[in-house]
């Protein structure tokens, strides 16, 4: 398949020497010929831009210079709008040869036959892996993606605004959050963070609640919803006596997954439940590391948190299948997943692989993986998203009733996942 990277074009006087070369019977140019091109469609996971081009450039050299015949070619994208280019670059016969993908987003692909499975790239190493790593990018029991880094998400406290509402221990359960919300009230602050904008991944906000009070969006065939029987209620519900105590921010009707910009990283909110390393390292910046604490995932019914495995997964129309697999067993050894944990400070997919030591805060991230869930696979996931989003900014602005809302999400889930069928 041709290249989708645009490379500089040689000057002109090598391509006349190539062109003579080959006039004279060389065989450099028919040696070119045979190598292999693999395309890899690559998102910013290393946010510092000179760190992510001094790793994939070191990664291209590596793996070019242990596999001669194969010519790699990285090109980067942005996460805007990333569904959409990739399913017309589908559609097109145009993808990539290898793609980045995260558990909700590949089942789409896969049942549109867009993946290979590659069973065969993660055996040898399958059983060096975290819990979630590989069940979490397995679609219909085969492997679609090879685990390249991990992320995990755990609760984030404010040490000052405790301090100012008397409360020594940091929140840790739902009855504890409850029995704070009235002291932190009282001095001024907001309790919970939360992010209810419909453009907001329901993996980082509604859904961490659910699995907490042990149940889940889908039902275990995946054709039918689940979130509107009583955990999700109980979660909703759990969600709104918060917001209209004020214990959430009024803002968490617009408020994306950020956190700079937001309540909570401007000091005026007490706790977050799906915080990142990276939200942590922001946060210290306007707090004070010292101010700053990082806690385990919060308990409802169980403990539970948010993290998934991010995975490269090989196009199934590439001219270069076996050459695109070279690259993926390339990728999850442990030089090239604790090179890319280190540069973007997630975590490493491996058990061999420690996290970044650079970090004071990653071993308790660390510590939070074991509670990790990496979401719910499911073909029609981000529309599902999309459906109950709507649901629950209703029942926040007091338009719905929890159930009321959860039934009319389910019930056009239900309809959307039997017209997919």
């Amino acid at each position: 398949m041709k290249s989708t990277v645009r490379r500089i074009a040689a000057p002109i006087t090598a391509l006349v020497l190539a062109a003579a070369l080959s006039s004279c019977g060389g065989d450099s140019g028919s040696a070119q010929e045979e190598k292999k091109t693999v395309t890899l469609w690559m998102y910013p996971v290393i946010g510092d831009q000179a760190a992510n081009d001094a790793y994939w450039q070191k990664v291209e050299k590596d793996f070019e210079t242990a596999n001669s015949d194969v010519d790699l070619k990285i090109e980067a994208q942005t996460w805007d709008k990333r569904d959409e280019k990739l399913a017309a670059a589908f559609a097109g016969k145009k993808g990539p040869d290898v793609v980045l993908q995260i558990p909700d987003q590949l089942p789409q692909y896969v049942r549109n036959g867009s993946f290979e499975p590659v069973d065969d790239v993660v055996e040898p190493e399958k059983d060096k892996f975290l819990p979630a790593a590989i069940p979490g990018l397995t679609v219909d029991g085969k492997v679609y993606a090879a685990p390249i880094y991990h992320t995990v998400t755990t609760a984030m406290y404010n040490k000052t605004i405790l301090d100012k509402a008397g409360i020594t221990k940091p929140p840790e359960t739902w009855a504890e959050i409850k029995a704070a919300a009235p002291k932190i009230k009282a001095a001024g602050f907001s309790t919970l963070d939360y992010s209810a904008s419909p453009e907001a991944s329901l993996n980082l906000n509604f859904y961490p609640l659910l699995w907490q009070a042990g149940g889940k969006v889908f039902n275990d065939d995946g054709k039918t919803v689940a979130f509107n029987q009583g955990p999700g209620l109980e979660a909703l519900t759990f969600l709104k006596e918060l917001y209209d105590q004020g214990a959430i921010p009024k803002s968490a009707l617009s408020n994306g997954n950020l956190v700079a910009d937001q309540p909570f990283g401007k000091g005026q909110v007490a706790m977050a439940f799906t915080s990142t390393p990276a939200y942590a390292k922001t946060v210290a910046a306007t707090w004070g590391a010292a101010n700053v604490i990082i806690g385990k995932p919060l308990t409802g019914q169980k403990q539970v948190g948010f993290g998934l495995p991010g995975g490269l997964a090989v196009n199934a129309a590439s001219e270069n299948v076996d050459a695109a697999k070279k690259f993926l067993s390339f990728m999850i050894q442990p030089a090239q997943v604790e090179g890319l944990s280190k540069a973007s400070g997630f975590f490493s997919p491996r058990t061999d692989v420690k996290a970044p030591d650079t970090d004071p805060n990653a071993p308790k991230f660390a510590d939070a993986l074991q509670y990790a869930v990496p979401g719910e696979p499911n073909a029609s996931a981000r529309q599902v998203m999309s459906l109950l989003s709507v649901q629950i900014q209703a029942v926040l602005t007091g338009k719905k009733a929890p159930q009321q809302a959860l039934d009319d999400a389910a019930k056009q889930a239900d309809d959307l996942l039997s017209r997919q069928r």
